[in-house]
């Protein structure tokens, strides 16, 4: 059913989106998240994908090996897009929704499993997906809370999903061409290293080829992070400046973190700026105990 609500008579954007809500059950809200944009710009969309369906006269049928082929590339970016809600909500109190991971994971592995769509790109989503799983026990504390990844137990790692994620992308870089996919995963495989082994000159070579394959305000701000890293926190500020995302809670919130060895007065006043931009409850918990402890070391 993915592939036939995945119909060229409308633009990529606007198969994803139809997608998300008729298979996978996402609100418009959730939808605007996925794509960074406003509610309103996502009902319109929704509408004109679902009349532009009705007058090319939608069917359910099987498709042509081509036709099946040709709507990869869609496919693929609504399972990623499903996954990422499910790894980091961004409704409600939950953080992570494993339910839609699971899901993600169920239907990338069908094309994986399938001659027809077993293709590199697949594989190395499959990769992304299950380093990203492997860590989800020890992203939450006891409380529910996020937990860093610095400050993760690796313990708590599943060394199994690590394994098939390196199976996955060893089958993925079997050939020459690279997706966005085969970079997420590569960064991703390096965050499931426990974390005093980490090699950060590794990640940031690979966000600044995935800044340059797929622009986002997110792969900005990550690269951002891992530049810090390896340059230290006040060259990531230059960096981060450059990046100018003012409306955005993820900006704040990285300068908190860029700001705490700097200036807690500034830390403090950046994460209370993400805070009021945060749509998500959980979110603003996690953000209001930086704000906490950061009182704590200045009183």
């Amino acid at each position: 059913m993915i592939f036939a609500v995945c119909n060229p008579a409308n633009s990529p954007e606007s198969q994803i989106s139809l997608a998300l809500q008729i298979l996978c059950g996402f609100s418009v809200a959730e939808i605007a998240d996925a794509f960074l944009s406003k509610p309103e710009t996502i009902k319109k969309r929704l509408l004109r994908a679902r009349a532009n369906l009705r007058n090319d006269r939608f069917q359910t049928g099987p498709l042509l090996p081509a036709e099946v082929q040709s709507r990869l590339d869609v496919v693929l970016r609504t399972l990623y897009l499903l996954f990422n809600e499910g790894y980091f909500s961004k409704s409600g109190n939950i953080l992570i929704r494993k339910d839609l991971c699971s899901e993600a994971m169920r239907l990338t592995h069908m094309l994986a499993e399938n001659p027809l769509t077993n293709a590199r790109q697949v594989q190395a989503l499959l990769a992304l997906m299950c380093y990203q799983s492997s860590r989800f026990d020890a992203r939450l504390n006891d409380h529910g809370h996020t937990v860093l990844f610095e400050a993760q137990d690796p313990n708590l790692w599943d060394r199994a999903l690590i394994d098939r994620g390196n199976y996955y992308l060893v089958n993925a870089c079997s050939g020459n061409a690279v997706s966005k996919y085969h970079i997420e995963a590569g960064i991703a495989y390096w965050h499931t290293t426990p974390p005093e082994t980490v090699k950060w000159a590794h990640i940031l070579h690979l966000y600044n080829q995935l800044i340059v394959t797929e622009y986002s305000a997110a792969t900005a701000l990550n690269r951002t992070f891992a530049y810090a890293k390896v340059y230290g926190n006040e060259a990531g500020l230059v960096e981060a400046e450059k990046l100018g995302l003012n409306g955005n809670t993820y900006y704040h919130a990285l300068l908190g973190y860029l700001y705490t060895p700097l200036s807690t007065t500034q830390a403090s006043e950046h994460y209370r700026r993400a805070i009021e931009l945060s749509k998500s409850p959980a979110e603003v918990q996690t953000l209001e105990r930086e704000c906490a402890r950061l009182a704590g070391v200045t009183q």
